[in-house]
């Protein structure tokens, strides 16, 4: 994802472990790249990605610090609101994070009438 300059969201605190569900988050890292995942424990995941391990974003993106996070959810809805949030744009995710909620529908409004083949001003 490509890094935008100078937004940077405070960190919040990992949910409890809940046997049987997860949890949906989104990490932020130094360079304001975003990680979107989900984990039965989002605390342990977060060491994880500090410590590079897990795959080439963790290894190529530092300093993650853990920016929102929703659930609990059964496995599979939290896999697909995963998927889902994957597919956001930036501006999308980070309305998302400061809790915009008027300008995630007018995100979301605008993209699904681009998708609907409306043009504004018909």
């Amino acid at each position: 994802m490509r890094p935008s300059v100078g937004v940077s969201f405070p960190s919040i605190t990992p949910p409890p472990r809940l046997p049987g569900f997860v949890w949906v988050y989104l990490l932020e890292h130094a360079d304001h790249s975003y990680y979107i995942g989900q984990s039965w424990d989002v605390a342990e995941r977060l060491l994880h990605h500090r410590n590079g391990d897990g795959g080439k974003h963790p290894a190529d993106h530092r300093e993650p610090r853990l920016v929102y996070c929703e659930g609990p959810f059964p496995l599979a809805i939290g896999i697909a609101r995963e998927r889902q949030l994957k597919r956001w744009s930036r501006a999308k995710k980070e309305a998302l994070i400061r809790g915009d909620l008027t300008t995630l529908r007018a995100l979301s409004q605008s993209r699904e009438n681009v998708q609907a083949g409306v043009t504004w001003g018909s």
